[in-house]
């Protein structure tokens, strides 16, 4: 059976930026949470998933993925972890799946990126090493890496993450009628306007 590519959703990073008392993937977003929802536009992909997360949120990852679909990084200020970043996660989330035959990397502070974009970006892995979903010129999330580029995945570190791999190799961007590929969840500023365009669609989806 071909082997099908994997969505590595990243959910390791502290959230800084984000003033709440809780950390913004807990964050409410309708009758659900940010990273709930995520996750669930993710699954209903129904191509392996994989969540790389942290000590802290371990515990909320595990009420949406089974534990062989979680990869749980070290701490973030033990040494271990000093100086790794999203490049150390996403090399994590590939290396735990390489049997895929390519990866779309997800951060799980993007509720709003719809299944069908995910599908389309992973359709293009066929014919390109990278491909990222674009909205009216604007490039998102996720990025796709086909499994032609797995060893240079799982060397990645640092906080660029795979920014070096997507200038060195001709990317291709896929134009999608999905604005939610623009809107990630850093801040207060940032959720409200989440909620305003889950508000929007479902209001476009009742209509």
């Amino acid at each position: 059976m071909r082997s099908r590519p994997a969505v590595i959703v990243l959910a390791a990073g502290q959230g800084s930026r984000f003033r709440g008392l809780q950390h913004k993937l807990m964050q409410g977003l309708g009758a659900s949470t940010v990273l709930a929802t995520t996750l669930s536009n993710a699954l209903a992909t129904q191509m392996p998933v994989l969540v790389v997360t942290s000590e802290s949120l371990a515990e909320l990852v595990s009420h949406h993925v089974a534990t062989r679909d979680m990869v749980v990084l070290p701490a973030a200020d033990s040494a271990a972890s000093l100086a790794l970043g999203m490049g150390y996660s996403i090399a994590a989330g590939v290396a735990a799946r390489s049997d895929a035959s390519g990866w779309l990397i997800l951060p799980a502070d993007m509720p709003m990126v719809q299944t069908s974009t995910l599908h389309t970006v992973a359709s293009e892995l066929d014919g390109h090493a990278v491909a990222y979903a674009q909205y009216r010129g604007r490039r998102g999330h996720p990025v796709g890496f086909a499994a032609e580029l797995y060893s240079e995945l799982v060397m990645l570190t640092g906080d660029e993450g795979a920014r070096r791999l997507v200038a060195r190799y001709p990317a291709q961007a896929v134009e999608v009628d999905d604005p939610g590929v623009l809107l990630d969840v850093d801040t207060e500023a940032d959720l409200a306007r989440v909620r305003v365009a889950q508000q929007q669609m479902q209001y476009r989806d009742a209509r």
